[in-house]
């Protein structure tokens, strides 16, 4: 695996303003802001829900999403952590182990940014995001 577990926080339409709420405050850059619109999505709010955008000031990185049009944030599944893997065969062996006794939220699969990706439950209610960038 790659560096630390990365914080990926989840929001009801607002991710875009706290994003920018979090710049105010901490300054650091904004990256990555991508729109359900721009993944495909053909409803009237994909185009100002964020599918993706990043916080990073120094060591501080931070993830963040909208939940799909049509659904919402509760509370428990609204923090995820990230990890970042060097080899298909290890994400692939972290993504067995979860799914065995845990809940997929979204099988592993190639995605349009690039990546091998996978988000997964644990038995304990931890959502893990599980990325391997090819490029």
């Amino acid at each position: 695996m790659r560096g630390q577990a990365v914080p990926y926080l989840m929001f009801n339409g607002t991710a875009r303003e706290a994003l920018e709420y979090y710049q105010k405050i901490f300054g650091g850059e904004l990256a990555e802001l991508k729109t359900y619109g721009d993944a495909g999505y053909q409803t009237p709010e994909a185009e100002k829900r964020l599918i993706h955008g990043r916080f990073q000031k120094g060591d501080l990185f931070i993830m963040v999403s909208d939940c799909s049009p049509g659904s919402s944030v509760v509370i428990g599944n609204h923090i995820s952590l990230v990890l970042d893997f060097e080899s298909e065969e290890e994400i692939q062996s972290v993504y067995d182990a979860l799914r065995e006794k845990g809940t997929v939220h979204m099988e592993l699969q190639e995605t349009f940014w690039g990546s091998k990706y996978a988000k997964v439950k644990d038995p304990y209610g931890v959502i893990w995001d599980l990325n391997y960038p090819k490029a």
